[in-house]
């Protein structure tokens, strides 16, 4: 995954990278929403939910707010689909839309964007290799997806902290 974090609105909300405290990893469908939240030390991605989109009464933000509330969540991580050329598509405009949604729900907790190019392609195949039909994937394939876009935020902010303390 390449490409570093991009606030909504295309940086108007500080970002924390060095702050403790659980993320929130968030891949964005357009039938589904996948959400995976870090240990407190920004170690480990785990996977949480699948919830489903709810374009009309958004109930899916309403969860992640939540989630950022009972997780004392200091960031969230949207996944910003972007073409293996790292253009952004309609896709990609729709994933900011939704993380714009969050921003407003969760504020002042700031979301950030980070590229999720093939999270959900290779979350597929890693649940296909584990032995799960295409039916029970379906169902924890956009945690699975969730957690990549976390994990890899997690390993991000783990090399800036230790490029800082070179």
């Amino acid at each position: 995954m390449t490409g570093g974090p991009v606030p909504p609105g295309g940086g108007n909300q500080r970002n924390v990278p060095g702050r403790r405290g659980a993320r929130l990893g968030v891949d964005v469908g357009t039938v589904r929403v996948g959400v995976a939240v870090s240990d407190p030390d920004g170690i480990l991605a785990s996977p949480v939910t699948t919830l489903s989109r709810d374009i009309q009464a958004l109930t899916d933000v309403a969860a992640l707010a939540t989630l950022v509330t009972e997780r004392d969540v200091v960031e969230v991580v949207v996944g910003l689909p972007r073409t293996l050329r790292g253009d952004q598509g309609p896709a990609a405009a729709a994933a900011r839309a939704y993380g714009d949604l969050v921003a407003a729900r969760i504020a002042p907790v700031p979301v950030v964007f980070t590229d999720e190019r093939l999270t959900t392609v290779l979350a597929h195949r890693g649940l296909a290799e584990r032995g799960m039909n295409s039916r029970a994937r379906r169902a924890v394939v956009d945690q699975a997806a969730a957690v990549a876009i976390l994990q890899s935020r997690l390993d991000e902010l783990r090399r800036a902290g230790a490029d800082e303390r070179r």
